[in-house]
């Protein structure tokens, strides 16, 4: 499972759970992901792992988790501020839905988006500021 993928489903697991009105489903996803943002162990690893222990066939662009191989030295990545940038912007958003209920729906579309296009406007934006 590449990033890319897990963001398309991030995203449209937010849209369901937005428009069934299903905020146990949403605070799971915020709980998920505020857990990968600071433990850095990721969805998208642990699947690929799993698949490899199946005999399934990985792709060469789904990298081997550097997260769970020994020795790895963790250091906070891009993708570890997108999962914190995006779970507290949910948890702030969410929580005062009534005044923002414009936003949740619009990082729905967002993230469901990014992950179609494989591009992240956000994962940019945090790019060019730690290359900075």
């Amino acid at each position: 499972m590449t990033n890319r993928f897990y963001r398309g489903v991030l995203g449209l697991l937010l849209l369901v759970s937005l428009y069934f009105d299903l905020p146990v489903l949403m605070y799971a996803l915020i709980v998920m992901l505020f857990l990968e943002g600071i433990s850095n162990i990721l969805v998208p690893d642990i699947i690929n792992i799993i698949r490899r222990k199946m005999g399934m066939n990985v792709s060469s662009n789904e990298s081997m988790p550097g997260c769970l191989m020994p020795g790895f030295v963790s250091r906070f990545g891009d993708e570890r501020v997108w999962r914190l940038v995006v779970g507290s912007m949910l948890l702030l958003t969410y929580s005062n839905i009534d005044a923002l209920w414009f936003f949740p729906w619009f990082m729905g579309f967002a993230i469901f988006g990014a992950g179609l296009s494989g591009i992240c406007p956000v994962l940019l934006f945090i790019h060019w500021v730690r290359a900075k």
